[in-house]
């Protein structure tokens, strides 16, 4: 039992120091040219806009159920006026950035991974390399860098639509005026709370993005390791989304 615990826990560093390499080499292919802004384009629309419904159905309805819950636990403090202010701090702070990097993690990971894991399994990666064109530059750059430019834009428009359906609840459910509603909100954000949740997607995009290309990229077995690989993916980077949440918070908060 011990050793497989020890066979298990140099596995995990070896992938851990895998994507580390991986992370290294995209910072570097990056930077070098041509940056082949066609294919960074056309990630950014199927990772990014393609994300849009999902993310924002996902924080329409967090909105409304914090709303709700919200005002129901105030209510014996008489605090129901705050709802605008609990909401939009929950929200743009945490719930806003965690929630839409965990839908793109589950979508855009595991499609991520499925699409170069198929290219892997099928030796396309290696057809990549003897034409000694760089598989990092062609398929994880791009991807990672659509992230990491999209995934904060789509958490601006996800918090934008959360409080939205928190304030039809605050309308239609506790009786407060849209301005009273919105006026609370614009009070209770500072510059300070915005950047701090939109500048956790970016460290969220990149996790995501170098996760889902290596396990992509290192599938093997065919339709099951791809599928096995998938599902490593999605599990992965969610818990790296919730897991550096909690330092990126303290981090933030220490700025």
């Amino acid at each position: 039992m011990v050793e497989a615990m020890f066979d298990a826990l140099i596995a995990y560093l070896n992938e851990l120091g895998g994507m580390f390499r991986l992370g290294g080499e995209t910072l570097r292919s990056g930077l070098r040219r041509p940056l082949e802004l066609d294919l960074w384009l056309t990630q950014m629309y199927q990772l990014g806009v393609r994300s849009l419904t999902i993310t924002n159905v996902t924080l329409l309805f967090t909105g409304m159920v914090l709303a709700i819950q919200t005002a129901y636990s105030l209510a014996a403090y008489g605090g129901k006026p705050f709802v605008g202010d609990i909401l939009a701090l929950s929200i743009v702070r945490e719930l806003g950035p965690v929630l839409t990097a965990l839908m793109v993690a589950g979508r855009v990971g595991a499609g991520v991974t499925a699409e170069i894991g198929s290219m892997a399994v099928t030796e396309q990666v290696d057809a990549l390399r003897a034409l000694a064109a760089s598989p990092v530059k062609k398929l994880v750059v791009p991807r990672v860098g659509a992230l990491i430019i999209m995934l904060p834009l789509l958490t601006i428009l996800a918090d934008t639509i959360g409080l939205f359906g928190g304030m039809l609840m605050a309308m239609f459910e506790i009786g407060q005026s849209r301005v009273y509603f919105l006026n609370h909100v614009v009070q209770a954000l500072t510059i300070q709370d915005i950047a701090s949740g939109v500048g956790k997607t970016v460290f969220f995009a990149i996790f995501i993005g170098i996760i889902a290309c290596y396990n992509g990229l290192h599938a093997t077995g065919g339709a099951d390791g791809v599928g096995r690989a998938t599902t490593n993916t999605v599990v992965t980077s969610s818990l790296a989304v919730i897991i550096s949440d909690f330092f990126l918070t303290k981090l933030f908060l220490l700025v």
